[in-house]
């Protein structure tokens, strides 16, 4: 069976980041548990290196986006400042990290979350 990028980037992320005291979605999900970090396409999602090579070789951009319930700041902030400090800690080697987001409010449902985003990025090489 072909690689993909589900099993060979998304899934093995998500085993890696199975160990922090969160839920862990390799995609939105309809409905949210928090604590939570789910892994999100990022802009540009794909970037391809094709120039003479024979194989397709892509760089997966991605965004990890870690969430807690928003009931009082002070806590919400500790918080989420200890969800994203174990989830750098268990990303895999062969990871780019780019710089965490501000946090910010969202609203899912009739819950309140404060999130933060984790940009990462790594290569994907199709095998057949």
């Amino acid at each position: 069976m072909p690689s993909s990028i589900q099993t060979s980037v998304r899934d093995s992320l998500q085993s890696a980041l199975s160990g922090v005291a969160a839920n862990v979605y390799d995609s939105v999900p309809e409905a949210v548990i928090p604590p939570f970090c789910a892994l999100v396409p990022n802009d540009p999602y794909l970037s391809p290196n094709l120039i003479g090579q024979s194989t397709i070789k892509v760089e997966v951009n991605l965004r990890i986006t870690a969430a807690v319930a928003y009931m009082s700041n002070s806590a919400a902030m500790d918080n989420l400042e200890k969800l994203i400090i174990s989830i750098l800690a268990a990303i895999p080697s062969g990871y780019k990290v780019g710089d965490v987001s501000a946090p910010s409010i969202t609203s899912v449902g009739s819950s309140n979350l404060l999130t933060a985003d984790i940009p990462v990025s790594t290569y994907y090489t199709q095998t057949n």
